[in-house]
């Protein structure tokens, strides 16, 4: 279906809510109504969101067990030593040695489903991620590095990535318009809070240097970045797991230089939604601003303008909500993902409830009844060797 009219939605954005008609013309937001042979879709008492950008995910990861402990981690590094041992555990070698192009699409059906149309990977590339039927669109212009502590000096093991290319001959590699990402001061201690200053005189810190984490920044350090117009990719969740700590994003935030990850399972958050319940809960961000961090600010840190709103040439990716009445913002913050009734990438449905069934016949699309946590939904362009690997989500049978 090349033509949409979509009427009578709210369409929520960080900067306003507003009652229009949408208009979809090949995959993007129209500026202008449609032919007149465009196919019309009523959504009263619908809120349509931009879809989400998850701006860190290791995609291969969201289906191996978290490392069991009993108290923090002073650095990422030390996480990384300790989880050696964690692959002698069954579950882990079972995990490990499912192929890893399941597992990357596994990684990109877990984003779809939890409202993320849009996903940043920080591992080196694989063949599996340019399938024109991958779940989620992905960054693919930015240069990045594993870390300052791992490099090419230390290779994890079996059935994972490499920790990718040496920092300043990436950094170097790296167009000067394309962001280029690290992560950093993934600590708590010395080690993570002298980072930054050895990142700096390497010459890495630029104003497309993006920094994942962060937790171990000092002022001085959140000065740099916002001087230089860095950035910094925050994720609550794993933060709090690894380390028992996270930053205070409120000075980045206001610079506009804060964009927000989900990391994968492995030490993260379910999905996105979940992560931004964790944000709201350790922070003092609101929900319109915690939006923000998904969308729109996320589209600068990442300089990907094509997606994250609802502007003329973007993307037409959307998430859909009923109205239950109250703010639109509080309602997006308190939805999981069973509760999306539709999350939609070019302007088609990728997974939606049942009642959207005409939208995925006028698209052509191909469909699988799923139960996404008990509830019944339609899932378009599916791998179904995937399904086993997604807690939550289960095939429907015909007689069911």
């Amino acid at each position: 279906m090349r033509h949409i009219i979509i009427s009578r939605a709210t369409l929520v954005l960080p900067d306003e809510i507003r009652q229009s008609p949408l208009y979809l013309s090949d995959g993007r937001i129209a500026g202008t109504r449609p032919p007149r042979n465009a196919w019309e879709l009523d959504l009263d008492d619908y809120l349509i969101f931009p879809g989400l950008i998850n701006s860190h995910d290791h995609l291969y990861l969201n289906s191996v067990p978290p490392l069991p402990q009993t108290r923090p981690f002073p650095n990422s590094y030390a996480w990384i030593g300790a989880f050696q041992s964690h692959f002698a555990d069954p579950e882990v070698t079972a995990a490990v040695g499912v192929a890893s192009d399941r597992r990357c699409h596994h990684g990109g059906l877990k984003n779809v489903l939890g409202g993320a149309t849009t996903v940043v990977h920080h591992d080196p590339w694989h063949a599996s991620l340019d399938d024109r039927a991958f779940p989620v669109r992905l960054l693919r212009s930015f240069g990045w590095a594993h870390s300052l502590g791992l490099g090419l000096r230390m290779q994890p093991a079996v059935g994972l990535p490499p920790y990718g290319p040496p920092v300043v001959e990436s950094f170097v590699a790296t167009p000067a318009d394309w962001p280029w990402i690290i992560h950093l001061a993934e600590g708590t201690d010395d080690l993570a809070a002298a980072e930054l200053s050895r990142l700096e005189a390497l010459g890495c810190v630029a104003n497309n240097t993006v920094l994942v984490h962060g937790v171990g920044l000092t002022e001085a350090n959140v000065d740099l970045v916002i001087q230089r117009g860095a950035g910094v990719i925050w994720c609550p969740t794993s933060n709090l797991a690894i380390l028992g700590r996270t930053l205070d994003p409120r000075r980045l935030f206001d610079a506009g230089r804060l964009a927000l990850g989900s990391d994968s399972r492995l030490t993260g958050a379910r999905d996105l939604l979940e992560e931004l319940r964790v944000a709201a809960a350790h922070s003092d961000l609101t929900p319109r601003e915690l939006l923000r961090l998904v969308t729109a600010d996320a589209c600068r840190v990442l300089r990907v303008p094509t997606v994250g709103g609802l502007q003329v040439g973007q993307y037409a990716d959307l998430l859909l909500l009923r109205d239950r009445g109250g703010d639109p913002y509080r309602q997006l913050l308190d939805t999981s993902c069973s509760e999306l009734f539709a999350v939609v990438r070019d302007g088609t449905p990728v997974i939606a409830d049942r009642e959207f069934a005409d939208w995925f016949a006028a698209c052509g699309l191909e469909t699988a009844r799923v139960k996404l946590d008990g509830r019944s939904k339609l899932l378009a362009g599916m791998r179904r060797d995937v399904v086993d690997l997604e807690p939550g989500l289960e095939l429907v049978t015909c007689h069911e």
